[in-house]
């Protein structure tokens, strides 16, 4: 799979916002759908939002319920990047943020295996 690198991470007070970026390295993405993911800290990694990524695609996209009217995900085909637009942040919003490859059936994301170092998004209360 074509490496991603994510960023755009940092300290932010609760009610604020971050802008996280997630690049393919030097190519294009292959698969047909980007999703964000994020992993607490003795916690399971879990979805957060996807978005379709084909040119020819409406650019769907799908969210967990907990970031639901809070965060947005959107593309630049021209960029080969996915961004997650993350406002009104909680402190339960802080974890390790990582995004991956895959495709949307319905209104559910399936993800590869393959990830990246992912970017830490620390929310302070």
């Amino acid at each position: 799979q074509v490496p991603v690198v994510e960023s755009g991470g940092g300290l932010v007070q609760a009610g604020g916002s971050l802008r996280l970026s997630c690049a393919a390295s030097g190519r294009t993405f292959e698969q047909d759908a980007l999703g964000w993911f994020r992993q607490a800290p003795g916690k399971e990694r879990e979805f957060v939002a996807a978005i379709s990524w084909s040119s020819w695609s409406s650019g769907s996209t799908v969210y967990a319920d907990s970031v639901k009217g809070r965060f947005t995900i959107s593309r630049d085909n021209a960029k080969n990047t996915v961004y997650l637009q993350m406002s009104s942040l909680k402190p339960e919003d802080t974890a390790v943020y990582y995004c991956n490859q895959g495709t949307i059936v319905g209104d559910t994301y399936y993800g590869l295996n393959s990830w990246g170092k992912g970017t830490q998004v620390t929310v302070s209360s």
